[in-house]
Protein backbone atom coordinates (compact mmCIF):
# COMPACT_ATOMS: atom_id res chain seq x y z
CA UNK A 1 0.00 0.00 0.00
CA UNK A 2 3.03 2.20 0.64
CA UNK A 3 4.65 1.98 -2.22
CA UNK A 4 1.31 2.34 -4.05
CA UNK A 5 0.96 5.40 -2.59
CA UNK A 6 5.10 6.45 -2.98
CA UNK A 7 4.44 5.92 -6.64
CA UNK A 8 1.35 7.85 -7.00
CA UNK A 9 2.73 10.54 -5.09
CA UNK A 10 6.04 10.22 -7.52
CA UNK A 11 3.57 10.29 -10.76
CA UNK A 12 1.27 13.34 -9.70
CA UNK A 13 5.04 15.42 -8.93
CA UNK A 14 6.51 13.83 -12.39
CA UNK A 15 3.09 15.04 -14.32
CA UNK A 16 3.09 18.66 -12.43
CA UNK A 17 6.77 19.41 -13.98
CA UNK A 18 6.07 18.27 -17.05
CA UNK A 19 3.02 20.76 -17.24
CA UNK A 20 4.95 23.62 -15.94
CA UNK A 21 7.35 22.91 -18.34
CA UNK A 22 4.69 23.30 -20.50
CA UNK A 23 3.69 26.53 -19.97
CA UNK A 24 7.06 27.75 -20.39
CA UNK A 25 5.85 30.77 -23.28
CA UNK A 26 8.97 32.04 -24.75
CA UNK A 27 6.71 35.24 -25.65
CA UNK A 28 5.58 35.82 -22.69
CA UNK A 29 9.55 35.59 -21.47
CA UNK A 30 10.48 37.98 -24.21
CA UNK A 31 7.93 40.54 -23.56
CA UNK A 32 9.47 40.26 -19.51
CA UNK A 33 13.05 40.87 -21.22
CA UNK A 34 12.03 44.03 -23.32
CA UNK A 35 12.18 46.67 -20.61
CA UNK A 36 15.57 45.71 -19.86
CA UNK A 37 16.98 45.62 -23.26
CA UNK A 38 15.20 48.65 -24.12
CA UNK A 39 17.23 50.14 -20.54
CA UNK A 40 20.76 48.62 -21.66
CA UNK A 41 19.96 50.61 -24.83
CA UNK A 42 19.76 53.71 -23.67
CA UNK A 43 22.52 53.16 -21.28
CA UNK A 44 24.63 51.90 -24.43
CA UNK A 45 23.68 55.36 -26.03
CA UNK A 46 24.42 57.37 -22.99
CA UNK A 47 27.81 56.10 -22.96
CA UNK A 48 28.67 56.70 -26.64
CA UNK A 49 27.39 60.18 -26.38
CA UNK A 50 29.45 60.54 -23.34
CA UNK A 51 32.73 59.12 -24.78
CA UNK A 52 32.62 60.08 -28.41
CA UNK A 53 32.03 64.09 -26.41
CA UNK A 54 28.86 64.55 -28.85
CA UNK A 55 27.73 66.67 -25.91
CA UNK A 56 29.59 68.75 -23.40
CA UNK A 57 30.26 66.50 -19.84
CA UNK A 58 28.41 69.62 -18.37
CA UNK A 59 25.31 68.48 -20.11
CA UNK A 60 25.46 65.01 -20.20
CA UNK A 61 27.53 63.43 -17.49
CA UNK A 62 29.22 60.46 -17.91
CA UNK A 63 27.08 57.15 -16.22
CA UNK A 64 29.31 56.34 -14.21
CA UNK A 65 29.31 59.99 -12.41
CA UNK A 66 25.47 59.71 -12.31
CA UNK A 67 25.77 55.99 -10.46
CA UNK A 68 28.64 57.80 -8.09
CA UNK A 69 25.88 60.45 -7.07
CA UNK A 70 23.37 57.69 -6.53
CA UNK A 71 25.35 55.92 -4.34
CA UNK A 72 26.28 59.39 -2.52
CA UNK A 73 23.33 60.11 -1.62
CA UNK A 74 22.05 56.81 -0.76
CA UNK A 75 24.47 56.40 1.68
CA UNK A 76 24.27 59.74 3.08
CA UNK A 77 20.51 59.38 3.61
CA UNK A 78 19.86 62.24 1.46
CA UNK A 79 18.16 60.77 -1.72
CA UNK A 80 15.69 58.19 0.74
CA UNK A 81 14.46 61.28 2.65
CA UNK A 82 13.89 63.58 -0.10
CA UNK A 83 12.01 60.26 -2.23
CA UNK A 84 10.10 59.94 0.82
CA UNK A 85 8.87 63.09 1.08
CA UNK A 86 7.40 63.01 -2.46
CA UNK A 87 6.09 59.82 -2.01
CA UNK A 88 4.18 60.74 0.83
CA UNK A 89 2.68 63.83 -0.99
CA UNK A 90 1.74 61.95 -4.46
CA UNK A 91 0.40 58.96 -2.65
CA UNK A 92 -1.83 61.43 -0.12
CA UNK A 93 -2.66 63.82 -3.20
CA UNK A 94 -3.70 60.51 -5.40
CA UNK A 95 -6.01 59.09 -2.99
CA UNK A 96 -7.43 62.51 -2.03
CA UNK A 97 -7.76 63.68 -5.64
CA UNK A 98 -8.96 60.18 -6.58
CA UNK A 99 -11.50 59.75 -3.87
CA UNK A 100 -13.36 63.04 -4.68
CA UNK A 101 -12.71 63.14 -8.95
CA UNK A 102 -14.55 59.73 -8.31
CA UNK A 103 -17.39 60.71 -6.21
CA UNK A 104 -18.41 63.94 -8.12
CA UNK A 105 -17.64 62.07 -11.17
CA UNK A 106 -20.68 59.85 -10.23
CA UNK A 107 -22.86 62.54 -9.18
CA UNK A 108 -22.77 64.33 -12.47
CA UNK A 109 -23.20 60.82 -13.97
CA UNK A 110 -26.37 60.29 -12.46
CA UNK A 111 -27.71 64.05 -12.03
CA UNK A 112 -26.82 65.50 -15.13
CA UNK A 113 -27.99 69.17 -14.26
CA UNK A 114 -24.90 69.38 -11.91
CA UNK A 115 -22.72 68.86 -15.09
CA UNK A 116 -24.46 71.75 -16.40
CA UNK A 117 -23.59 73.80 -13.45
CA UNK A 118 -19.87 72.72 -12.28
CA UNK A 119 -18.85 72.57 -15.77
CA UNK A 120 -18.37 75.86 -16.28
CA UNK A 121 -15.81 76.00 -13.47
CA UNK A 122 -13.79 72.57 -13.39
CA UNK A 123 -12.89 73.05 -16.97
CA UNK A 124 -11.95 76.61 -17.01
CA UNK A 125 -9.17 75.34 -13.92
CA UNK A 126 -8.47 72.69 -15.24
CA UNK A 127 -7.83 74.24 -18.51
CA UNK A 128 -4.97 76.80 -16.50
CA UNK A 129 -1.53 75.24 -16.20
CA UNK A 130 -0.61 73.70 -12.79
CA UNK A 131 2.54 75.85 -12.72
CA UNK A 132 0.31 79.11 -12.70
CA UNK A 133 -1.84 78.55 -9.93
CA UNK A 134 1.04 76.29 -7.75
CA UNK A 135 2.93 79.95 -6.07
CA UNK A 136 -1.21 80.62 -5.14
CA UNK A 137 -1.11 77.57 -3.08
CA UNK A 138 1.96 78.23 -1.81
CA UNK A 139 0.63 81.17 -0.86
CA UNK A 140 -2.67 79.68 0.78
CA UNK A 141 -1.08 76.24 2.05
CA UNK A 142 2.26 77.50 3.28
CA UNK A 143 5.70 75.98 2.01
CA UNK A 144 5.04 72.16 3.79
CA UNK A 145 3.91 69.23 2.47
CA UNK A 146 0.13 70.41 2.12
CA UNK A 147 0.47 73.00 -0.86
CA UNK A 148 2.34 70.30 -2.50
CA UNK A 149 -0.63 67.46 -1.28
CA UNK A 150 -2.96 70.28 -2.61
CA UNK A 151 -0.97 70.62 -5.91
CA UNK A 152 -0.95 66.83 -6.25
CA UNK A 153 -4.78 66.40 -5.43
CA UNK A 154 -6.14 68.41 -8.20
CA UNK A 155 -3.76 67.28 -11.11
CA UNK A 156 -5.52 63.89 -10.25
CA UNK A 157 -8.83 64.97 -9.51
CA UNK A 158 -10.26 66.00 -13.38
CA UNK A 159 -9.01 62.75 -15.28
CA UNK A 160 -10.74 60.39 -12.27
CA UNK A 161 -14.03 62.78 -12.75
CA UNK A 162 -14.29 62.84 -16.21
CA UNK A 163 -13.18 58.69 -16.27
CA UNK A 164 -16.27 58.01 -13.68
CA UNK A 165 -18.28 60.26 -15.57
CA UNK A 166 -17.51 57.92 -18.50
CA UNK A 167 -17.84 54.97 -17.35
CA UNK A 168 -20.75 55.06 -15.38
CA UNK A 169 -22.96 56.66 -18.47
CA UNK A 170 -21.12 53.37 -20.39
CA UNK A 171 -23.29 51.36 -18.38
CA UNK A 172 -26.19 50.25 -20.92
CA UNK A 173 -29.85 51.47 -20.04
CA UNK A 174 -31.23 48.38 -20.35
CA UNK A 175 -29.48 47.01 -17.52
CA UNK A 176 -30.32 50.06 -15.72
CA UNK A 177 -34.25 48.96 -16.44
CA UNK A 178 -33.33 45.40 -15.67
CA UNK A 179 -32.03 46.27 -11.92
CA UNK A 180 -35.11 48.82 -11.55
CA UNK A 181 -37.38 45.87 -12.77
CA UNK A 182 -35.96 43.67 -10.21
CA UNK A 183 -36.51 45.87 -7.58
CA UNK A 184 -32.52 46.27 -6.50
CA UNK A 185 -31.35 49.00 -4.29
CA UNK A 186 -28.80 51.80 -4.84
CA UNK A 187 -26.49 49.84 -3.40
CA UNK A 188 -27.10 46.61 -5.24
CA UNK A 189 -27.46 48.49 -8.35
CA UNK A 190 -23.87 50.17 -7.71
CA UNK A 191 -21.88 47.55 -6.73
CA UNK A 192 -23.57 44.73 -8.76
CA UNK A 193 -23.67 47.07 -12.11
CA UNK A 194 -22.48 50.23 -11.80
CA UNK A 195 -19.03 49.60 -10.24
CA UNK A 196 -17.79 46.63 -12.04
CA UNK A 197 -19.72 47.85 -15.61
CA UNK A 198 -17.30 51.14 -14.97
CA UNK A 199 -13.99 49.88 -13.50
CA UNK A 200 -11.83 49.13 -17.08
CA UNK A 201 -12.20 52.87 -17.86
CA UNK A 202 -12.10 53.91 -13.47
CA UNK A 203 -8.64 51.80 -13.86
CA UNK A 204 -7.44 53.54 -16.91
CA UNK A 205 -7.91 56.83 -15.24
CA UNK A 206 -6.03 55.53 -12.20
CA UNK A 207 -2.99 54.60 -14.35
CA UNK A 208 -2.92 58.24 -15.86
CA UNK A 209 -3.80 59.59 -12.54
CA UNK A 210 -0.96 57.94 -10.67
CA UNK A 211 1.63 59.72 -12.99
CA UNK A 212 0.41 62.85 -12.87
CA UNK A 213 0.31 63.21 -9.40
CA UNK A 214 4.30 62.61 -9.20
CA UNK A 215 3.87 65.92 -11.51
CA UNK A 216 1.51 67.80 -9.31
CA UNK A 217 3.91 67.36 -5.98
CA UNK A 218 7.00 67.91 -8.33
CA UNK A 219 5.63 71.14 -9.41
CA UNK A 220 4.80 72.16 -5.88
CA UNK A 221 8.33 71.05 -4.68
CA UNK A 222 9.67 73.53 -7.55
CA UNK A 223 7.85 76.42 -6.37
CA UNK A 224 8.60 76.30 -2.63
CA UNK A 225 10.13 73.45 -0.53
CA UNK A 226 13.17 72.50 1.63
CA UNK A 227 12.40 68.62 0.95
CA UNK A 228 11.28 66.31 -1.31
CA UNK A 229 12.63 65.76 -5.28
CA UNK A 230 11.62 68.93 -6.95
CA UNK A 231 13.74 70.83 -4.09
CA UNK A 232 16.99 67.80 -4.74
CA UNK A 233 17.01 69.14 -8.28
CA UNK A 234 16.73 72.21 -7.01
CA UNK A 235 19.07 72.28 -5.33
CA UNK A 236 21.54 70.58 -7.46
CA UNK A 237 20.54 73.32 -10.48
CA UNK A 238 21.39 75.75 -8.07
CA UNK A 239 25.20 74.05 -7.57
CA UNK A 240 25.87 72.66 -10.77
CA UNK A 241 25.61 69.39 -9.87
CA UNK A 242 24.55 67.65 -12.90
CA UNK A 243 25.06 64.47 -11.58
CA UNK A 244 22.86 64.89 -9.08
CA UNK A 245 20.15 66.81 -11.02
CA UNK A 246 20.22 63.38 -13.04
CA UNK A 247 20.02 60.78 -10.15
CA UNK A 248 16.76 63.08 -9.09
CA UNK A 249 15.27 62.98 -12.66
CA UNK A 250 15.65 59.11 -12.79
CA UNK A 251 14.59 58.71 -9.05
CA UNK A 252 11.27 60.63 -10.32
CA UNK A 253 10.84 57.93 -13.08
CA UNK A 254 11.43 55.24 -11.13
CA UNK A 255 8.95 56.40 -8.54
CA UNK A 256 6.08 57.14 -11.29
CA UNK A 257 7.15 53.83 -12.89
CA UNK A 258 6.67 52.28 -9.51
CA UNK A 259 3.03 53.21 -8.64
CA UNK A 260 2.12 52.84 -12.73
CA UNK A 261 3.08 48.95 -12.03
CA UNK A 262 1.19 48.71 -9.06
CA UNK A 263 -1.65 50.35 -10.70
CA UNK A 264 -1.45 47.50 -13.42
CA UNK A 265 -1.45 44.46 -10.54
CA UNK A 266 -3.97 46.20 -9.43
CA UNK A 267 -5.82 45.96 -12.93
CA UNK A 268 -5.17 42.56 -13.39
CA UNK A 269 -6.29 41.64 -9.92
CA UNK A 270 -10.06 43.20 -10.21
CA UNK A 271 -10.61 42.46 -14.16
CA UNK A 272 -9.74 38.81 -14.25
CA UNK A 273 -13.35 38.17 -13.94
CA UNK A 274 -13.34 39.44 -17.83
CA UNK A 275 -10.57 37.32 -18.77
CA UNK A 276 -12.41 34.17 -17.49
CA UNK A 277 -15.90 35.45 -19.11
CA UNK A 278 -14.24 35.80 -22.34
CA UNK A 279 -13.01 31.91 -22.43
Amino acid sequence: MQKTATKTYITTVSHAKKQSRVRVNPVRIFQLMLPLLTFGVVLFAWHMIYANEIVESFLIPAPRAVADSFVDSMQSGALWEHTSTTLYETLVGLILGGVIGVTLGYLIARIPILESILSPVIVAFQSTPVVAYAPLLVLWFGTGVESKIVTSMLIVFFPMMMNTIAGIRAVPAELHDLMRVSQGTWWQTFSKLELPSAMPILITGLKTSATLAVIGAVVGEFVAARQGLGALINLARNSYNTPLMFVGVITLAIVAGSLYGVVTVMERRLLAWQKRGRR
